[in-house]
């Protein structure tokens, strides 16, 4: 399994977040072609890093109601 150093790493949360420290995601767009997730209630936790579109294809079908969201 390859590791990615994220130390530097710039994290966004989804514009549905409430900002209560819910279920919320936090993604990275530091490292080209791929998208480094993380929990944001664990920021020192580990990231799960994705191909960007296998992530993109995610993103997608959960909007398009095609996977729910729990």
């Amino acid at each position: 399994m390859r590791e990615y150093d994220l130390s530097a790493a710039q994290w966004y949360k989804s514009s549905y977040s409430d900002g209560h420290g819910g279920s919320c995601l936090e993604v990275s767009k530091d490292l080209p072609g791929l998208v480094p997730v993380r929990d944001s209630k664990n920021p020192s936790g580990p990231a799960l890093v994705f191909p960007a579109d296998g992530w993109a294809t995610f993103v997608s079908a959960v909007k398009g109601g095609r996977i729910a969201a729990v």
